[in-house]
Order: structure tokens, then sequence, then C-alpha cells
């Protein structure tokens, strides 16, 4: 057969070794694979990269990208939205103070908020997270089946009651009825916090909020069919949990929230 192929023996058994060698990659294959599984499959090959190099490996991140291709994990992209430059109108409750200005030089200086909803079934089930934009931490969520006053009150006070004496953060929502209703107004003007509120129909104003909902329902909501919203609600605990103390950020130096203001405070 080699000499209808016109192969030399060596070449034959060359390759013949080479099948039967051990992977010289075995290692960093498993650490890839370790890494992929325990963030529960929600990392590119850009956050594991991050990780490996955290870990001690020194290696590129088309390699990296190639080893996930030959393993089989595939990280879910969101889709980009359109872009709409539609600017809308300002509040009557409240201007737009916050004007996309979505940096934050401390803790507890520029917070946003927002209600994002899931079906289940024939059920709904409302999350109202307050973010702050230092690090992009959750400092409070609430969940309900209804949309109500109580579901952003309760947020909004169990993040008023991590404040500090002296800090008066910026407070951050979109036109919705709970945040023009007199009851959130009382709770921020008793904080001495100052409300701001996007412009009718632009979203892009409270564009960091509208990511993480993003990212949270392509990592979770949409992976998983949730049988109850007693089993989504455990679900969504769990997730700002690992939101908060694991999940790394680009932004943040390769670091997740919990871990940025820790080494900021620190320093």
């Amino acid at each position: 057969m080699l000499d209808v192929a016109g192969l030399a023996r060596s070449t034959f058994f060359y390759h013949q070794l080479r099948l039967q060698a051990p992977d010289p990659k075995e290692k960093l294959k498993a650490a890839v694979t370790e890494i992929f599984t325990t963030n529960h499959g929600r990392y590119g090959h850009r956050r594991i990269h991050t990780e490996l190099s955290k870990q001690g490996w020194v290696t590129a991140k088309k390699t990296v990208l190639k080893l996930m291709r030959a393993l089989g994990l595939a990280c879910k992209v969101r889709r980009k939205k359109r872009y709409n430059s539609h600017q809308g109108e300002q509040g009557r409750i409240a201007p737009n103070l916050l004007n996309r200005q979505f940096e934050a030089d401390a803790p507890n200086r520029k917070w946003v908020t927002d209600v994002t909803e899931f079906s289940v079934g024939d059920r709904k089930l409302y999350l109202s997270p307050i973010m702050d934009l230092f690090d992009r931490q959750i400092i409070s969520h609430s969940i309900s089946t209804s949309p109500n006053l109580a579901l952003t009150n309760s947020s909004l006070q169990q993040a008023l009651a991590c404040l500090q004496p002296g800090q008066h953060p910026l407070v951050h929502s979109d036109q919705g009825f709970q945040y023009q209703h007199v009851t959130w107004r009382t709770l921020l003007e008793g904080a001495g916090a100052v409300q701001s509120m996007s412009r009718k129909g632009n979203c892009y104003d409270n564009a960091v909020m509208e990511n993480f909902f993003g990212h949270l329902k392509e990592e979770l909501f949409h992976r998983v069919r949730f049988i109850s919203t007693d089993a989504l609600a455990a679900q969504l605990n769990d997730y700002i949990h690992w939101y908060n103390t694991n999940r790394i950020s680009t932004k943040l130096k390769g670091l997740s929230p919990v871990q940025y203001r820790a080494q900021a405070l620190a320093a």
C-alpha cells in the first residue's frame, strides 16, 4: 500500500507514533473546560483567556478560541440591537441628569435601576435591581409576580440602607409609573438622593441596566425552561450572586464587581 501511495515507510511510522503520543495540550484543554463549566457555559474565549492568565497559563486568545471550538464549547453571544437615534422628551418629574455618564469614581455616587419581565407559562415574574455604576454591582434587588410599587420601593429601600453618612447618590431610571409615584420620590428625598430620568422612549439613556438585562436573559433565562416562577426566582437570586462575586468583566480589569470594589477600597 505504501508503494502504491508513494509514501516512505519512515513517513508512515512517524505519523503512526504521532497519533499514539500524548496530547501536549491535554492539561490546557482540561483547564479551559473547567473554567467554562464552572461558569455555567457563560464565558467566551476572552474571559476564559483572562481566567487562564490568572492561573499562570501563558497562551494566546486565538489558541483558546481554537481549543474551545475543538472541544465543542460554545458561548451564546447576544445579538446587537440596531441603534435608534430618537432622543425622546424630558420627563416632567425629573430631567436626565445622568446624561449617559455611566462612570463613577467612588461607590454610591450613581445608581441605575429598571424593571424587567419574564414569562413562565401563563405567569409573569418581575425583577427590580439597582446597580452601582462604580463597579456595576447589583447592590439590591427584589422579585415579584406584579410590577407594583412594592417591587421597586423594596429594592430602593434595601439600597438606601447601605449608604454611609454623607453619601447622596444620583438615582437614574426610566419614566415608569413606579418612579414617578410620590412614594419613590419621598424615599429619595428622605435619603438626600437626587432623581434622574431617561428621556421618553430612549432606552440608551439607561444603557448599562439594559445591558445587564441582556446578559441575564441570554446567560440564564433563554438557556433553561423553567417550570414555575418559584424556580426562576431562585435561579435569579443565584445568578445575581454569581454576577456580583464571580463573573469577571473586561471593564473592571478582569475582576468581578465585588473583587473590583474590594481592591479599590483597599488601595
